[in-house]
């Protein structure tokens, strides 16, 4: 367990740009092998029918799931290659929170699932990742510290 690198992958989640400015309610947690973020709930997420648009389950699924792999690659940035949610029901009001578990690593591939919960605790989307490993190393200049 090296908690000094979840300090840093956590420092470089909350400080990017989306989540400071659209998602300001962000909170993360990262462990090995296991992300959990979450949000509060707010109208500017609305599609036209009163309930969080899909990107929202996407992003915090991804999110979730990435962060989850990139709490055992150490040296790099890793990429979501590819990422599939399936949707369980709307959700219009209080916190939502994702948690990402690793499922399966070899050299060149990972593979990350992920849930999405409502404030009541009921399963509202799930979602599995593909991520792969990139040549941006985890430094300084992209919030990692």
């Amino acid at each position: 367990m090296n908690t000094e690198h979840y300090e840093k992958l956590e420092n470089m989640y909350l400080s990017a740009h989306i989540n400071k400015q659209l998602f300001e309610s962000t909170a993360c947690t990262i462990k090995d092998k296991t992300a959990t973020i979450s949000i509060e709930i707010s109208d500017k997420y609305f599609h036209a029918l009163g309930a969080i648009h899909g990107s929202v389950y996407f992003k915090l699924l991804d999110d979730a799931a990435f962060f989850a792999v990139n709490s055992i690659v150490q040296d790099v940035f890793v990429l979501t290659t590819s990422f599939n949610i399936s949707f369980i029901r709307p959700v219009n009001s209080g916190k939502i929170t994702a948690i990402g578990k690793v499922r399966f690593v070899s050299k060149q591939q990972f593979i990350a699932e992920s849930t999405l919960y409502n404030q009541a605790g009921k399963e509202i989307a799930f979602g599995t990742g593909y991520f792969a490993k990139s040549n941006q190393r985890l430094d300084e200049s992209i919030g990692y510290k």
